[in-house]
């Protein structure tokens, strides 16, 4: 007999990062506390930029965006993740995890436009000062915010879709903190192929083609800067895109360390605690890396707490 999808039922058990009861608490105090810093943090930069019209420029209008996908993003699978700590139970519903999955790539791949859209911000703004206002103007800020929504949302209503064809037998546990789509698949008594291939198909484009972008605008921002005789003249040049280069390094290097890790090792509960760093620890940083290294943001913050 072949088996049956029995999704009106179905429930997953989120096995977590560790087993050991004595490590719960711990681990409920530290994703807690890094939730918290990451929540405040994040909203202190939309408040901040919402607050003084000195930052209503593109640059800090989608550094603001990506501030509220980091915190989406976050949201998705942390307080789910406490709430299972807490009552010390690991089971999500088939329906919850199928929107936890939803939103997981939805936010990801904000994140991942939105860099490479400031990027580009950065990119015309060092390279082509002048024509800077007429080429980074609210019309196509507007449409470049749209269409990074509108490719997020394809994609990952695509992977879901993919998702919801698949059934599911008796191996119903997942290995991870949250429902990672290809932990999942991995649980999935049917045949998976379509699911990987679209996911290649997909991280090509989504993935490969953003990040190509990144890398040609800050070659030629690195180009323009060296053709800058005086030396306070490069530093204040470099200065203006210091944040986001630190940012996207550590988004795209957090990334690719899972991604080797996935490839080296099959060891599940080495992958989901490599997952910590893109998940939890990028989105906590962020706020700290604009806030130290963006003169700016500082004057604004201390305004704003004033």
């Amino acid at each position: 007999m072949e088996p049956r999808n029995h999704t009106h039922y179905l429930h997953f058990i989120l096995l977590g990062l560790s087993k050991e009861a004595e490590m719960q608490p711990l681990l409920f105090g530290l994703f807690l506390s890094m939730y918290l810093v990451t929540f405040t943090g994040n909203l202190l930069i939309i408040l901040t930029i919402i607050k003084d019209n000195h930052l209503h420029t593109p640059m800090y209008f989608f550094l603001s965006n990506l501030s509220f996908a980091d915190i989406c993003f976050t949201t998705t699978t942390v307080p789910k993740m406490l709430l299972n700590i807490q009552m010390q139970n690991k089971v999500i519903t088939y329906e919850h995890c199928i929107a936890q999955m939803y939103f997981f790539l939805l936010f990801t791949g904000l994140d991942n436009f939105f860099l490479t859209v400031m990027a580009y911000d950065r990119f015309v703004a060092i390279c082509h000062p002048l024509h800077y206002t007429v080429i980074m103007n609210p019309r196509f800020c507007g449409l470049l915010l749209l269409a990074s929504w509108l490719l997020s949302v394809l994609n990952a209503l695509l992977h879901v879709l993919m998702v919801l064809r698949l059934s599911f037998c008796t191996e119903l546990e997942i290995s991870h903190f949250f429902c990672e789509l290809n932990q999942v698949l991995q649980i999935a008594c049917s045949d998976t192929f379509l699911n990987t291939l679209v996911i290649y198909l997909a991280a090509g484009f989504l993935g490969v083609v953003p990040f190509s972008g990144v890398i040609f605008s800050y070659s030629k921002i690195v180009s323009s800067i060296l053709k800058i005789a005086s030396a306070g003249g490069k530093y204040k040049a470099f200065s203006t895109c210091g944040s986001h280069l630190s940012v996207v390094t550590l988004f795209y290097g957090t990334g690719l360390g899972v991604y080797l890790t996935s490839a080296a090792s099959q060891d599940s509960r080495s992958i989901a605690i490599t997952s910590v760093m893109y998940t939890v620890a990028t989105p906590m940083l962020n706020p700290f890396i604009y806030t130290l290294r963006n003169k700016d943001i500082k004057q604004a913050l201390r305004k704003l707490c004033r």
